[in-house]
């Protein structure tokens, strides 16, 4: 008799319309201390920002009549190059969680869009801590968006879900995050831009005294 194993099933995040993550296949799940969730085969994680389990989905998205399309009257951001000598800096405004570590890091490049004020390396280096994608960079003609990480989850405290590692975002209203790789997920339910963050949880001051 020959053993046939079942295939691997890849690591996935499922936008569930008007409802939570359905999160399937990720063993790394951490909650903003660094601690890891309890592992289980299917995690439900709350996006609307209403639930009291929170990172956890109660069904709150029901009872208040939670919305997870994006807001149609929102400006789409664009995507620039800044090309320097040695690296092009590329900027996709569209995905921008606003989360500053560029500014915080180099405001000698990011604040003037200069790519030549810094060098290859510490651009690379921070534009690696770039988490919603909305940070790349090209060398050479290449576009390296890919950083080579394990697929994991961090909870960040009051604010988004950090994604890294490649885990497929599955959306019936048809979003794709700008890098595969890695991106940020809404879960404040106040982001224009669902199911990805856009700064919207530090605007209303989002809290999550839960994780």
């Amino acid at each position: 008799m020959v053993t046939r194993t079942q295939p691997e099933k890849k690591p996935s995040i499922t936008v569930l319309r008007n409802g939570p993550y359905r999160v399937e296949g990720v063993e790394d799940i951490k909650n903003s201390d660094g601690q890891n969730l309890p592992l289980q085969p299917i995690t439900m994680l709350c996006r609307c920002g209403a639930s009291k389990r929170k990172p956890f989905c109660d069904g709150s998205h029901t009872r208040i009549g939670f919305v997870g399309d994006k807001d149609q009257g929102r400006t789409k951001g664009q995507t620039n190059e800044y090309a320097g000598h040695q690296i092009t800096i590329v900027d996709n405004t569209d995905v921008c969680c606003r989360d500053r570590s560029c500014i915080t890091e180099l405001p000698q490049v990011f604040e003037t869009c200069d790519p030549n004020a810094a060098s290859p390396e510490e651009i690379m280096k921070t534009i690696r801590k770039c988490p919603s994608g909305a940070l790349t960079y090209k060398i050479g003609g290449e576009h390296c968006q890919d950083f080579g990480r394990e697929p994991a989850m961090t909870i960040t405290r009051n604010g988004p879900i950090r994604v890294v590692g490649g885990i497929c975002l599955n959306d019936e209203m048809g979003s794709k995050p700008a890098c595969e790789e890695h991106y940020t997920l809404c879960r404040c339910g106040g982001s224009r831009n669902k199911p990805f963050c856009d700064g919207t949880h530090a605007d209303i001051g989002f809290r999550d005294d839960g994780d």
